[in-house]
């Protein structure tokens, strides 16, 4: 089968897994010996039916290859977002990218303090002569400059195995019409020369800040209908391709 056919393949099963996934609030799903765990939620579960309030955010992936060792290294993560909730960045400090290019987790937080938006965990497995080798790192997530009329977040991290290597990753999200109001388009880049593959991320997102005295919150939403909606296309370096989607209830108030 040529890789497109195998792509196309692995996109069909991929997509019976998620509607047995749906059935539950998160995502689970195994095929071309990878298993992907996703889950998600937001606080407070109760909200205003029309009016956005503030909610604070998280979410985790776990990948891990059947029968254990290094899974397919995570090449592109496309998340969407329900048209439930709303980003609002106007009126943060904006961190450029070439702020933390080269600096560590820490600093990264000192430079761009007034631009954190988001905060978590990446752990990685490192394929090396002597055997896999785990490594982890704060991740950090700053508001960032925006792309055509688009917000974006710069994602930092900095892993010490086999060397020294700091990521510094600029995220477009992108405003859509329909039922998913953002589009969040990650590009992985190779982990220890390609010997990496990411074995689990999680963040958490939310940020209160006032501009011109008013009260704003970085991410917010309403219960329109009960549900709010996330959607996740992953994409690895042989070829898999898995889609999953979490759906967490919320109440109106």
């Amino acid at each position: 089968m040529s890789r497109r056919g195998l792509r196309r393949g692995l996109v069909l099963c991929c997509a019976l897994g998620t509607l047995f996934a749906s059935a539950s609030d998160a995502a689970l799903v195994r095929v071309n010996g990878l298993i992907l765990h996703a889950d998600g939620g937001f606080q407070p579960r109760q909200l205003p039916r029309r009016r956005f309030a503030p909610i604070d955010f998280q979410g985790h992936v776990d990948i891990a290859a059947q029968g254990g060792g290094r899974p397919a290294a995570l090449e592109q993560a496309v998340i969407d977002f329900d048209r439930d909730g709303r980003l609002s960045a106007g009126g943060l400090p904006v961190c450029p990218r070439e702020a933390v290019a080269d600096v560590s987790s820490a600093k990264a937080r000192r430079t761009c303090h007034g631009a954190i938006v988001g905060i978590g965990r990446i752990d990685a497995l490192i394929a090396l002569p002597g055997g896999n080798v785990a490594t982890s790192s704060a991740l950090t997530i700053f508001n960032g400059p925006s792309e055509a009329g688009h917000p974006t977040v710069v994602l930092h991290a900095r892993t010490t195995v086999p060397g020294t290597q700091t990521f510094a990753i600029v995220v477009p999200i992108e405003r859509r019409r329909g039922g998913f109001r953002y589009r969040a388009t990650l590009n992985v880049p190779a982990i220890a020369g390609g010997l990496g593959a990411i074995t689990h991320i999680d963040v958490r997102v939310g940020r209160r800040f006032s501009v011109g005295g008013q009260r704003r919150s970085y991410v917010s939403a309403h219960c329109a209908d009960g549900i709010l909606h996330t959607r996740g296309r992953f994409t690895f370096s042989d070829g898999t391709v898995i889609e999953g989607s979490v759906e967490k209830a919320c109440s109106a108030r």
